[in-house]
């Protein structure tokens, strides 16, 4: 009935909410050097939690600089960092950063903000991504469409990612999500027990790709989340 879905959605908020103010914040602030698994056991609990359990196909690929991912709400993070404890370094918009928790979170986390109102946060957030690489040695996640998608198909991509992995010369993994909105539906304000998927696929090595791979990524990543959808169509 969409009353408990009604519910979930904000028992599925609230458990994400409190855990980040009361237990990663502070526990971020104290054990300085253990961020990655600080990150990944405290969003397990949250997931847990939530009634969310997690599927993976594939490999993630620990040579990759970059992770390139579809994006339909918080859940995609929560349960990307409860899957695999790869200290991955998230791209947010500088907006996030000023929010009274998560931007805590995100601070405290070294993060990457982006400032998308002009082109110095274009030339500030190629060289996050090159400290990243070569002094931090983080992989970075990042969200190419820029938003939240409402729907199944992918938005396009915003360009800032193909010029920063074809200047870095970066290897790009692509990782399709799929089941994340089910779980929490930040539009609808609704939640369900479900799993989230993943799915890596082939790592790019940008340096040695062709010119318009930047597109068939995208190609390649629709194509992924319409055969997944089809797949657990035909599951349930």
């Amino acid at each position: 009935m969409k009353i408990f879905a009604k519910i979930r959605f904000y028992w599925g908020a609230t458990v994400i909410s409190l855990n980040t103010a009361i237990l990663m914040i502070p526990t971020l602030m104290i054990f300085n050097k253990h961020k990655g698994t600080i990150v990944h056991h405290i969003n397990r609990l949250t997931f847990f939690m939530m009634g969310g359990k997690l599927a993976q196909e594939g490999t993630m690929d620990p040579s990759a600089d970059m992770y390139v991912m579809n994006h339909q709400g918080i859940v995609d993070i929560v349960a990307m960092e409860a899957l695999q404890n790869n200290h991955l370094r998230w791209v947010a918009k500088k907006e996030l950063f000023d929010a009274l928790w998560f931007g805590n979170l995100l601070r405290h986390g070294e993060m990457i903000s982006l400032d998308r109102s002009n082109k110095a946060g274009l030339i500030k957030l190629i060289k996050d991504v090159k400290a990243s690489k070569e002094v931090l040695h983080r992989p970075v996640a990042i969200f190419p469409e820029g938003t939240r998608a409402k729907e199944q198909p992918l938005l396009s991509f915003k360009l800032g990612t193909k010029m920063i992995a074809n200047k870095l010369g970066l290897k790009v993994q692509p990782v399709i999500i799929t089941g994340s909105k089910w779980v929490l539906n930040e539009h609808e304000r609704t939640g369900h027990s479900g799993t989230v998927h993943y799915k890596y696929l082939p790592t790019i090595d940008v340096s040695k790709a062709d010119k318009d791979w930047f597109e068939t990524l995208h190609d390649d990543m629709q194509k992924a989340i319409d055969d997944e959808y089809i797949n657990h169509s035909r599951s349930r």
